[in-house]
């Protein structure tokens, strides 16, 4: 890797530019051993469709935003501790080539790459990024994770009742433990998966049935010998909660006259 570029000057400003694109939105990113490695734009499958998104990969962390405008203006700051990342190498789609899933306890994603050659670099990179931070915590690999949401346009009706067809009226929404795309009867509970947040999370009704049976498995097995209640009762839709809005659902609201960036044109580079 390159770790002569610790603590040196060009690493501290190639750190400080990124800050300086996400703005005071952004946490700050520079500590003493950090290094940015590299960084590029890759797609990022979303729940609504496919987006360009920005990626910066230090020796320790793995950063990803909106582009605004591209090389100044970044939103959105996305930070992943790269001890909590595996990934898994996906086959192509008719739509989509050189992809592959970033995964973590918390949030697992689908990203592409311009071409193979730029998918190869990628992965070898977060590869021996993972391997030597590792190695030098002693942690073990992760053995769980989130699942990654279906996308929406990947179904017109309910993944669990199939019957259920969506429209504008009749909404998706996403179970948080299977990430499958399910209608409001599906996915009326609610589960507390304190891996995932510390409020409980909309799940479908098969997931839920699972996650309480284990959790009354699992008080058993302790030695408390009392039923598992649900955190929460079923969900009212009525409540206007609208917690179901993935992150690329939330605006964020710039001038009007803001260049938003649209390119299709996919870059990467890595330093050495």
């Amino acid at each position: 890797m390159v770790e002569h570029l610790a603590n040196t000057e060009i690493n501290s400003q190639r750190i400080a530019a990124v800050e300086n694109c996400f703005g005071a939105s952004g946490q700050p990113l520079a500590m003493p051993g950090r290094v940015l490695l590299g960084e590029g734009i890759l797609t990022k499958e979303c729940r609504k469709k496919a987006k360009p998104r920005i990626f910066f990969l230090f020796n320790d962390l793995l950063v990803y935003g909106s582009i605004v405008i591209n090389k100044r203006k970044y939103s959105s700051q996305h930070i992943i501790p790269l001890d909590e990342v595996t990934l898994e190498n996906l086959p192509d789609t008719l739509q989509t080539k050189n992809r592959w899933m970033i995964k973590t306890s918390k949030k697992s994603f689908v990203v592409s790459a311009a071409s193979l050659t730029e998918r190869k670099e990628w992965i070898n990179h977060l590869e021996e990024c993972i391997r030597l931070l590792l190695s030098k915590t002693g942690q073990q690999p992760p053995t769980e994770h989130a699942a990654p949401w279906i996308p929406d346009k990947a179904t017109d009706i309910c993944m669990r009742c199939t019957h259920t067809k969506f429209s504008t009226l009749t909404r998706r929404h996403h179970c948080r433990k299977c990430g499958f795309v399910v209608c409001g009867e599906c996915s009326r509970q609610r589960f507390l998966m304190p891996r995932l947040s510390p409020k409980p999370l909309r799940v479908c009704n098969l997931c839920y049935k699972q996650l309480v049976a284990e959790k009354k498995k699992s008080e058993e097995h302790c030695g408390q010998g009392k039923p598992a209640d649900s955190p929460v009762g079923g969900y009212d839709p009525s409540s206007g909660d609208d917690s179901d809005r993935s992150d690329e659902d939330k605006l964020d609201y710039w001038p009007t006259d803001t260049d938003f960036y649209t390119s299709d044109v996919a870059w990467s580079s890595f330093h050495s």
